[in-house]
């Protein structure tokens, strides 16, 4: 993603893996220092912008849940995966 590519114009899933990128480069310690805070400063976007989108996400979970007779049925996602396992 280009630093004038907006974090929020791009799907969820580049802009994750454009996090996981930033966050290894960041790990490898090999960058200056400049560009380290350039990609930091990406990265904190990126972050931001995700969060974002996994509220909303989860405010639209929580509406489709919500019963016939009007009332919140709100269940923990995790309940679900750890009744799986």
């Amino acid at each position: 993603m280009s630093s004038r590519e907006n974090a929020t114009e791009i799907p969820f899933e580049k802009a994750m893996k454009r996090l996981e990128e930033i966050a290894s480069q960041l790990e490898d310690g090999e960058l200056a220092l400049e560009k380290s805070l350039k990609l930091f400063e990406e990265g904190v976007s990126l972050a931001g912008t995700l969060e974002t989108r996994l509220a909303s996400a989860e405010m639209r979970v929580e509406q489709l849940l919500a019963s016939a007779d009007g009332r919140e049925r709100i269940e923990a996602l995790d309940a679900q995966e750890d009744g799986e396992e």
